[in-house]
């Protein structure tokens, strides 16, 4: 991806950086990915079903609707970024960024995110420090805000059957319904952490990550806690004075985004079952659904859930897809909204990075230049 002669104008922390999204890196997701179709495959595969897929207007139609959303979210994210840059970064740039971002995503464990490569890209930026820590930090807390405002909402509204098909009282949702729970509570700690500090009381929580990392089998970590400390006191000095408009876009571009997440699946499941009511209630239903899976898929050790997200798709959506279809639905779903960037980071980090080191040249040609000229005028 990167040329020797370039790798080696990084430095050592960069080298580990740029190391995380390497092309060798998509082959680890795509083999769970693979993996867990061939045992679908196995398990599931219907020759008469995939026979009855017609590829009708209605078809294309709606596949292009998910398209249609799919570019929806990207452009969500892209306004998200061009908003807690305060302008700084063009339409174009913030596009471009986007790519980097979710490939660095795909290829890192979902329950970890692409935060560390997200600081080192938009380092690379020449944003300050202070701006590089509130865009990472915030975005966090306005995707687990999400969360952690719709999944319960989704369950006042339609009860526990948005959890799994067949569950008809949180009693006996089984291990599901404590699965999820956990999770969302260890995602409302998570938010939480990051908004005391950005919002309430940030020198508190690096006094507190201090603290807790003065215990002897956590010293390991206290420098790394030390720099996210710092980063967090940073992010809440630029965050301060921010107008109420500011809070509403980044909510705004947040649920944009993850609801055409969602929602690509209810394109999908129309436009393959031709027999899916579209009535309001069943699609939020479906949107529901959708919304709970994600919420398991966000705690996987797999990079980007691959593997885990296609062997959980037909059990969430089964009363919505027939068995037979499951494997198509599942494997076109990742082929647009996860593997399309994999393949598009490949394309795009690599110009990117030129684009960077480029940068450097020229301002260290811009400095040689001028030290020559001063020494030429003395």
């Amino acid at each position: 991806m990167v040329e020797p002669e370039v790798y080696h104008e990084l430095t050592d922390e960069e080298k580990k950086i740029v190391d995380r999204i390497r092309p060798s890196r998509i082959f680890l997701p795509m083999l769970f990915g693979l993996l867990a179709i061939a045992y679908l495959l196995w398990r599931q595969f219907d020759p008469e079903a995939f026979a009855k897929v017609n590829w009708t207007y209605h078809t294309l139609a709606w596949v292009g609707v998910a398209v249609g959303l799919q570019v929806i979210r990207h452009l969500s994210y892209a306004a998200r970024l061009k908003l807690l840059s305060d302008g700084e970064f063009s339409w174009l740039k913030s596009i471009e960024l986007i790519f980097i971002w979710e490939f660095s995503s795909a290829v890192s464990p979902t329950s970890l995110g692409g935060s560390i490569v997200a600081f080192f890209m938009l380092a690379q930026e020449k944003l300050s420090t202070a701006r590089t820590a509130t865009i990472v930090i915030y975005t966090i807390i306005m995707d687990t805000l999400f969360f952690i405002i719709v999944i319960p909402l989704l369950y006042i509204i339609y009860g526990a059957q948005v959890i799994r098909p067949d569950i008809t009282s949180f009693g006996d949702s089984g291990g599901w319904g404590g699965t999820l729970v956990a999770f969302l509570v260890a995602m409302i700690l998570y938010g939480g952490f990051f908004s005391y500090g950005m919002f309430v009381n940030p020198k508190g929580l690096k006094y507190l990550l201090k603290v807790i990392t003065s215990i002897k089998w956590l010293k390991r970590w206290r420098e790394s806690a030390m720099e996210l400390g710092d980063e967090i006191i940073l992010a809440s000095r630029d965050i301060k004075g921010r107008s109420m408009f500011f809070h509403l876009g980044g909510f705004l571009t947040t649920a944009s985004a993850w609801s055409c997440r969602f929602l690509v699946i209810n394109a999908f499941i129309i436009a393959f079952v031709p027999s899916t009511a579209l009535d309001i209630v069943n699609q939020g239903l479906l949107y529901g659904r959708s919304g709970y899976m994600f919420l398991i898929m966000a705690f996987s050790p797999t990079p980007g859930s691959s593997g885990l997200a296609e062997m959980v798709f037909g059990g969430f959506l089964s009363d919505f897809v027939p068995i037979g279809f499951a494997l198509l639905l599942a494997f076109m779903w990742r082929l647009l909204t996860y593997y399309f960037y994999l393949f598009a980071g490949v394309i795009v980090i690599p110009n990117w990075i030129r684009k960077v080191l480029n940068r450097r040249r020229i301002a260290r040609a811009l400095k040689r230049s001028e030290a020559v000229g001063e020494h030429e005028k003395a």
